[in-house]
């Protein structure tokens, strides 16, 4: 697709959400567009460019959900398991706890960082003083008043705050520290720079966004999609994802061309489509008995999460995953694969729960609302739903739960992104050990 024809296919499916330099309103998404308080975050009067911004994640907007009455809410579960299925596990409505990034924090004067979201969180697998858990975050935004608002297609922060009540504290960046709050370079050591490169293989890639993160030992894996094309609200389109290494804590990432999945036929030159990968262009990680379950969506939030796993050590090699089918466990067909919640969700995570001692599932549902599931195997058969965050109760449109991999007890801490100022937040629910 042209440029031109690109402009014109956003222009109509999002005319009223995006940013020109005639008098039309500001994309929602866009931080700089946003009234804040606190004027050294973002610019009071930011300039107009003169084109559309084509990276504006128009598609990352939370569908309108608010005619929906609450009784159709989902609870749907995986076929054939109805009778076996647990009811819906017991917890308190989630509550902010704190901010990460947006002008509620000071992340723009650190971090050089007006708006970004996601924040998925994985522990990095060291020890001692080097323990710290990493947030990985999307589409990034910095100076308003500049053109492009110094974006950047993702970024990265550090932590080793295991005192999660008040918030989660992240420490000032140092360049060259691979243990400091966020990768930067020494000309700019308050700016987070971005950490996945583009890998030059689509003719049209708007960003590079990760979906899930994981280590094994020191080693830092994360899953990210390439997005060919934003949509309408709760809508976009990939070209592939792939599987990015680091192997300093974050620093630097590098990307086997082994763990690439296209999106479809001829969507990366040179790289052969198997059909069943276009339901792994999104995922969600977790580690369990020498494997790295991977579940997988396929772009936007209209789709159901399948499940594939890999020896740890094979993390990067798309061949040699294994897909839980109807037939048990098969290595090299993604096409059989049979999806472990039968109801869509998007932008999950999935880990161990000691307080329970079930697997927990996070994600957001067609409500727009985040649900948790449990299970006692990653394969499930998986509970029915419980909101835990309606999307009346944080107002301003939110996706993507991420749990935090040092929660305790009757505590679950996770992150949760809000569309209207393109922010990250700490929120925490409280569990409760029966179902009701």
């Amino acid at each position: 697709m042209t440029t031109l024809r690109r402009l014109a296919a956003m222009a109509a499916a999002s005319a009223a959400t995006i940013t020109l330099a005639v008098p039309l309103p500001r994309a929602v998404a866009d931080p700089c567009s946003v009234p804040t308080s606190t004027p050294s975050a973002r610019s009071a009067a930011p300039a107009l460019p003169s084109l559309p911004i084509l990276h504006l994640p128009i598609g990352r907007k939370p569908v309108s959900t608010a005619s929906t009455p609450e009784a159709a809410k989902d609870t749907a579960v995986a076929p054939n398991t109805a009778a076996r299925a647990a009811a819906a596990p017991s917890a308190s409505a989630a509550a902010t706890v704190g901010w990460i990034t947006g002008p509620s924090t000071d992340s723009y004067s650190r971090f050089g960082i007006s708006g970004a979201d996601l924040g998925i969180m994985w522990d990095n697998g060291q020890s001692g003083a080097g323990n710290q858990v990493l947030l990985a975050f999307g589409d990034t935004f910095g100076n308003c008043s500049v053109p492009d608002q110094e974006w950047r297609k993702n970024t990265l922060f550090r932590s080793s705050d295991r005192n999660l009540a008040d918030g989660m504290t992240i420490p000032n960046p140092v360049p060259g520290n691979v243990y400091a709050g966020s990768p930067v370079d020494a000309a700019r050591p308050n700016f987070s720079r971005q950490v996945i490169q583009s890998l030059g293989l689509a003719g049209t890639e708007v960003t590079i966004i990760p979906t899930a993160g994981i280590s094994v030992g020191t080693t830092q894996y994360v899953n990210f999609m390439s997005v060919s094309q934003w949509g309408s609200p709760g809508q976009w389109s990939t070209n592939f994802s792939a599987v990015a290494v680091s192997n300093d804590n974050g620093e630097t990432w590098t990307v086997p061309v082994t763990s690439i999945r296209p999106s479809w036929f001829n969507t990366v030159p040179g790289v052969a489509f198997t059909w069943g990968d276009q339901n792994f262009q999104m995922g969600a990680y977790l580690r369990n008995g020498g494997y790295v379950y991977s579940y997988g969506t396929g772009a936007g939030r209209g789709g159901m999460p399948f499940l594939s796993r890999v020896v740890e050590s094979s993390v990067t090699d798309k061949s040699a995953y294994e897909y839980y089918t109807p037939f048990g466990w098969l290595k090299g067909f993604p096409f059989l694969a049979m999806q472990v919640v039968w109801a869509p969700g998007s932008e999950m995570s999935v880990a161990w729960n000691d307080y329970l001692k079930k697997f927990v599932m996070l994600y957001t549902n067609t409500l727009s609302a985040v649900v948790m599931r449990t299970a006692d195997k990653p394969e499930g058969p998986w509970s029915q739903a419980k909101t835990i965050v309606s999307s009346t109760a944080v107002p301003g449109g939110i996706y993507a739960p991420y749990i935090h991999p040092w929660s305790s007890g009757s505590d679950l801490y996770f992150t949760l992104s809000r569309w209207s100022d393109y922010s990250v937040m700490l929120m925490r629910t409280s569990l409760g050990t029966s179902s009701t």
